[in-house]
């Protein structure tokens, strides 16, 4: 595998998942899969629970881990391609990454969606010149578009708890403050349309996502009725992906929280979300 960033890369789903659970019920099983073997994670924005459980999980295969976080414990880096560069970055990206892949053996990249210009977040325009330059296996931990390894985890979850073959699964639209991306959504959409999963987005009208993530799931925009015999609720938050409104907070509307009252009209759902709530 040269890259992972998406589901299509993990090859056959149902082998990757039974393969991830027998690995989780033995995790120091594959000790030596690692040795004398580097991952170099790099964090352009910050990170808790996929910083620590990826490094955990780097150790549990014997590798050796380099953690940097850019811009902070090195130069600043210059990520766009053809700029004068004589502003505070010392560095452009391009010279940097052959210097970074000559230390490590895999690279993880964590780089967000700065939420001002559609094109350029969808483009990946950061972890693919690591895919295009570093020479090495690249994996995202949350890039502009897509988070694989929360939603690897998450698929992964719901195959250890479901009660049927088929559940229904919604994804539903929560309020926040700010406005966040819509990597964790887009991901999420992306793997349960992987499955055959009876899959719901439900979300307020302006908060549509990009239709290459919706794909076969079904929109609704009425929240209670998308609940109604769920058996997973997946809550998460998002700005807009529209233009011209791309990367706005459209809504802070709290009718969406979930609530008991909601989870009442499941059936016995678990409710799953990325982050403490």
């Amino acid at each position: 595998m040269k890259k992972f960033t998406c589901v299509e890369d993990i090859g056959d789903l149902h082998r990757a998942v039974a393969e991830a659970l027998d690995t989780k019920r033995d995790r120091f099983r594959f000790t030596e899969l690692g040795r004398n073997r580097t991952l170099l994670m790099l964090f352009f924005n910050s990170s808790l629970r996929t910083r620590l459980s990826t490094q955990k999980a780097a150790m549990n295969l014997g590798m050796n881990v380099m953690v940097l976080d850019v811009n902070q414990g090195a130069w600043k880096l210059e990520t766009e391609r053809g700029v004068v560069m004589d502003g505070d970055k010392a560095e452009h990206l391009l010279e940097a990454i052959p210097v970074m892949a000559s230390y490590c053996d895999v690279i993880g990249v964590r780089a967000f969606a700065g939420l001002k210009n559609k094109t350029e977040d969808y483009e990946e325009r950061v972890i693919e010149q690591f895919i295009r330059y570093s020479g090495r296996p690249v994996f995202s931990m949350e890039a502009a578009t897509r988070h694989p390894l929360q939603s690897f985890a998450d698929l992964i979850t719901i195959e250890e708890h479901k009660r049927t073959e088929r559940p229904k699964v919604v994804l539903t639209w929560a309020p926040h403050p700010n406005a966040l991306p819509q990597a964790v959504p887009n991901s999420f959409a992306e793997w349960m349309n992987a499955t055959d999963y009876d899959f719901v987005i439900t979300h307020p009208e302006g908060y549509e996502l990009d239709p290459r993530f919706v794909g076969r799931a079904r929109v609704e925009y009425d929240q209670r009725k998308a609940f109604e015999g769920a058996q997973f609720v997946y809550a998460k938050n998002w700005s807009a992906w529209a233009d011209p409104h791309y990367g706005e907070v459209l809504s802070r509307d709290r009718a969406w929280t979930v609530d008991a009252e909601k989870m009442a009209l499941t059936d016995d759902a678990f409710f799953m979300h990325c982050l403490p709530v």
